[in-house]
């Protein structure tokens, strides 16, 4: 993919060029290039901000009833770096990273976490460039408008804080993880996670990491018992 393509797919033409093109430069390109002088991670700074600001002002204006303790979770899981990296691997933008040769061979253009890096680089950018409204729309259009899904399915929950509570009122136990089973490749594995008190399995969960995983068994244990 190129940058003019990109512009196309989120519907913003940039008047500064160059400030596009510094979304995508990951410091480790400046050790090998003399081409660039300046990294991503200032407009990732930038662009972190702007995403807090907008995200909350977004959720606070179409949630009115929700109290601030959701509301600040459902910003959490909309914002978190799996969420971002997501989106960026939808948008492409893993193609258009400048990277050294070490974090190329290294998986770095499907790097969870330089991906959200540089969604959020491209956001400071869209801001600098074209404005706080522009920054809104692009966000409600690829980011904002998977909260519904995430209130529906109920994934800005911590499950497992709410059944550690749960466990430790019923039992006076804490529930125990453990993983069962993990495959795949270093950057993209797969773990199976069991959670249970003593011999008691309590649920099961399946996740692309431990923490996530961990979450899904703790959801399913809630589900079984009834306490969701």
């Amino acid at each position: 993919m190129t940058l003019d393509e990109l512009q196309a797919k989120i519907g913003v033409t940039f008047k500064n060029s160059d400030l596009l093109q510094q979304a995508f430069i990951h410091r480790s390109h400046l050790n090998e290039s003399k081409e660039y002088k300046e990294s991503n991670e200032r407009l990732e700074f930038l662009g972190d901000a702007v995403l807090s600001f907008i995200t909350s002002q977004y959720l606070y204006t179409t949630y009115p009833k929700f109290p601030e303790g959701t509301l600040t979770n459902i910003r959490s899981t909309l914002v978190k770096t799996k969420s971002l990296g997501t989106v960026a691997s939808e948008l492409g933008l893993g193609t258009l990273l400048l990277l050294s040769r070490g974090e190329e061979s290294s998986g770095g253009r499907v790097n969870e976490s330089l991906l959200a890096d540089s969604f959020e680089a491209l956001l400071g950018a869209i801001f600098l460039d074209s404005g706080i409204d522009a920054a809104r729309q692009f966000l409600i259009g690829h980011l904002l408008y998977k909260a519904e899904t995430i209130i529906e399915t109920k994934s800005y929950v911590d499950f497992k804080s709410l059944l550690q509570e749960l466990t430790q009122e019923k039992t006076k136990a804490s529930p125990i993880y453990r993983v069962t089973k993990s495959e795949g490749p270093d950057h993209n594995k797969t773990f199976w996670v069991e959670v249970g008190t003593g011999d008691t399995v309590l649920g099961s969960g399946i996740g692309k990491s431990k923490q996530e995983a961990e979450q899904y068994a703790a959801q399913n244990a809630l589900e079984k018992s009834g306490d969701i």
